[in-house]
């Protein structure tokens, strides 16, 4: 993991652009300028909150593969630390994006002051569900997130 930059506009654009990958985003589809106005906001986070989405780096072929990290958002009008990933398709079944949620979570639990993170997943995203589960989140609420019903998992750090 590194942090994203503008010179990952084209290979994240790829991977943002499939209708797979963006089909439980709130965003939807991006194309470039889209995929660059995000990658700008996780510059924003790293410079503010020293923590954002983190490109992912594929260990044999050194490419941009997806993102994973913890940048804020605002649930029911509270600023939280929230989880996020998304994977190239095939990438998928292998046990990257739980590897790398489970990393960055040691890395924020170890390295901040956070006493706990969210993750936000719409209930039919299976695949979301699962890395969840396997990063430790396990207990949730229901709520409306951009119109939409999710569930709202929250993991609190261990003493």
């Amino acid at each position: 993991m590194r942090q994203l930059s503008l010179e990952d506009v084209p290979a994240l654009t790829e991977i943002l652009s499939d209708p797979e990958v963006m089909k439980y985003s709130v965003r939807g589809v991006c194309d470039e300028i889209a995929t660059r106005e995000f990658i700008a906001w996780c510059i924003a986070c790293y410079d503010s909150y020293g923590l954002g989405p983190w490109a992912l780096i594929d260990k044999e072929s050194s490419a941009l593969i997806g993102f994973c990290g913890v940048s804020p958002e605002i649930v029911a009008d509270v600023e939280e630390p929230n989880l996020g990933y998304r994977l190239a398709a095939n990438f998928w079944n292998k046990g990257l994006a739980s590897e790398a949620a489970i990393g960055v979570l040691d890395y924020v639990f170890a390295r901040t002051q956070y006493q706990s993170v969210v993750v936000i997943i719409e209930p039919e995203h299976v695949a979301s569900l699962k890395v969840a589960q396997k990063a430790g989140f396990a207990d949730y609420e229901t709520l409306e997130f951009h119109d939409r019903p999710v569930r709202l998992y929250r993991l609190t750090r261990k003493w």
